[in-house]
């Protein structure tokens, strides 16, 4: 749903388009820098996404559904936080839209996030997604 509050964040990573993209959708790479989360998805259109791990004490499962993937350029999908205290109705999920491009000899990667409630979680999605950026980056530069 486009309520107009979108988050975006843009890096650019010392790597190839594939090994940013292999980064952005392996469990066990992503599991290293996204806060410990398991992401468990075939990646293909239609099918479903679940991120389940552990913040603070709590367990918890997210979910949403691929709606774009085109290796590796662009993935797109719907996300709903089991901590936000939203309805699971489709009016309530975010949608996720990781692109990537080459951009001086390595990959720019731009994650846009849409359907935030207002400016304030907006920025703070901004914020979380610079976080998980910088880790995949670092992560990803080393290997």
């Amino acid at each position: 749903m486009s309520t107009g509050n979108i988050s975006r964040a843009v890096i650019d990573i010392n790597a190839t388009l594939e090994k940013v993209w292999e980064a952005l959708t392996k469990p066990e790479i992503i599991k290293q820098y996204f806060f410990g989360t398991h992401a468990v998805s075939d990646w293909q259109v239609g099918s479903k996404l679940e991120w389940r791990g552990e913040w603070e004490g709590t367990q918890y499962v997210d979910k949403g559904l691929i709606l774009e993937s085109d290796p590796p350029r662009r993935l797109m999908y719907t996300y709903l936080s089991s901590m936000s205290g939203k309805e699971d109705k489709p009016e309530n999920y975010n949608t996720i839209t990781y692109e990537l491009e080459p951009h001086n000899g390595g990959t720019r990667l731009t994650i846009i996030q849409d359907g935030n409630t207002d400016k304030a979680s907006a920025e703070h999605s901004e914020q979380n997604w610079k976080s998980v950026m910088n880790g995949m980056k670092a992560l990803v530069e080393k290997a």
